[in-house]
């Protein structure tokens, strides 16, 4: 028994010329909002931030560093002691500062939110305790 071809029947599609232009344009919208944040996602991934060491310089020549203690230390013999402590704490103030600092212009540490909260305390009311979570948290 040969195969016997039915009659097709025709489908009659109805378009309404503004829905039309509206999916299409919802359409194109979407597209591009999804190569911007493919993008976006690409350059926060692979792409250095060329511009953070500058916003660091910035805020470092607006905020100058706290005065170390530049007392003169009187020159006698006996004081050696006394003159060798004062340098070991300078040298720990200095190493302490450098650590915020390498915390605070690391790339890294910017998808910290802990790292990120306790720069910004240690930015506007700097403390020992924030000082210390900056060093805990960021390094």
């Amino acid at each position: 028994m040969p195969y016997r071809r039915q009659a097709r029947r025709p489908i009659y599609v109805t378009l309404n010329p503004l829905q039309l232009t509206a999916s299409i344009a919802l359409g194109i919208w979407l597209g591009v909002m999804a190569l911007a944040l493919t993008a976006w996602v690409v350059a926060r991934i692979f792409v250095p931030q060329p511009l953070a060491p500058l916003a660091e310089a910035a805020r470092q020549l607006s905020n100058p560093a706290p005065a170390v203690n530049t007392t003169p230390v009187p020159q006698s013999g006996g004081d050696s002691t006394q003159m060798f402590e004062q340098y070991k704490q300078n040298l720990s103030r200095n190493e302490e500062q450098q650590r915020l600092e390498q915390a605070r212009s690391s790339y890294r540490n910017l998808s910290n939110p802990k790292c990120q909260f306790w720069l910004q305390q240690d930015q506007t009311a700097p403390t020992d305790k924030s000082r210390a979570n900056v060093l805990q948290f960021c390094n």
